[in-house]
């Protein structure tokens, strides 16, 4: 099978297209025929080997896992032993940050996938994992939102971010969206009922009071937290040494502040299936390449400026049922 592979640390440009063996099928495991993938921050850095830290899961000189990748759309291939809610041509999406889905089959946890709603496509379906998972995670399971309250959402056209929107809309909500002037009609269109623009507003002077904050961006201070939330959510992080200043306060504060990595399972997947199914939830796909140009994806991804999702495909079909 054709897949990208990696023997060094490195940013896209160390992926090389090969021939492969396809993976062994595992108890408690499917294989799947991979249709579409979705690029993540995560993505990028699990690549480089960033933070540092990250290199004791991943392998601390080189990478253990040569294939990389995590978020996938598919069709179920074949079906390990223990495996009761999957067989073989249901369509599933799913991801694993232990990676192989940069490739035309990928071997996963049945625990990790759910069956796509009818009527999806899968590369709408590839984008939701992660992005969707950690949304759905940093509001309901940690961020603990109730219907009526407020929520900040710092970063809300990216990945995420949009996701987070909807979800908080979802779960009935009050969302101001803070984002670039360039995407507060986009946002508005996913639902926000009021956006603040960060070229035009300092974001770090706001004086708005909001029930829950959640960061995907990565650079609120924890007095921006405090300032405006009475809880709060972080994400994502721009720099190792701004994440640290944050975690080291709230070591010393009784703010409720939660930083957390989502970790998919097929309640949540199943939860994510049911709001795009119900209209609650729409995917917006940014750009969509063939997998030859998964480098090329990654590369667009690091930039930080996506707005929606990045998606790539193994064939010409839409894969809509």
């Amino acid at each position: 099978m054709k897949a990208f592979t990696r023997t060094k640390y490195g940013g896209p440009e160390v992926l090389q297209l090969e021939e492969v063996e396809k993976p062994t099928l595992k108890d408690d495991h499917i294989l799947v025929k991979v249709v579409a993938n979705s690029a993540n921050p995560v993505d990028w850095h699990i690549l480089r080997g960033k933070p540092f830290f990250a290199r004791f899961t991943f392998g601390l000189f080189k990478p253990k896992d040569k294939i990389p990748g995590a978020d996938f759309a598919g069709v179920v291939e074949a079906s390990g032993n223990n495996v009761q809610h999957f067989k073989v041509g249901d369509r599933v999406f799913g991801e694993t940050l232990k990676g192989g889905a940069f490739a035309e089959y990928t071997c996963v946890p049945a625990n990790v996938c759910a069956l796509m709603p009818e009527g999806t496509a899968f590369p709408e379906m590839a984008g939701c994992p992660i992005a969707g998972v950690t949304a759905l995670q940093a509001l309901i399971t940690h961020g603990q939102l109730k219907e009526g309250e407020s929520v900040l959402i710092n970063g809300s056209s990216g990945g995420v971010g949009h996701f987070a929107v909807q979800v908080a809309k979802a779960y009935g909500a009050k969302v101001t969206a803070v984002c670039s002037s360039k995407n507060s009609d986009f946002v508005k269109t996913l639902g926000a009922d009021q956006v603040i623009a960060y070229d035009k507003e300092n974001i770090h002077q706001h004086n708005g009071k909001y029930n829950l904050i959640i960061d995907t961006n990565g650079n609120l201070s924890h007095d921006d937290f405090k300032r405006m939330g009475q809880r709060g959510v972080m994400v994502g992080f721009t720099t190792m040494g701004h994440m640290m200043r944050v975690l080291l306060k709230k070591a010393f504060s009784k703010f409720p502040l939660v930083q957390f990595t989502a970790e998919a399972n097929t309640q949540d997947l199943e939860t994510l299936a049911a709001l795009v199914q119900n209209g609650k939830i729409k995917v917006h796909l940014e750009k969509t390449y063939s997998y030859k140009h998964i480098p090329e994806a990654i590369n667009h991804i690091e930039a930080m400026h996506t707005k929606g999702k990045v998606v790539m495909v193994w064939d010409n079909s839409s894969g809509r049922e």
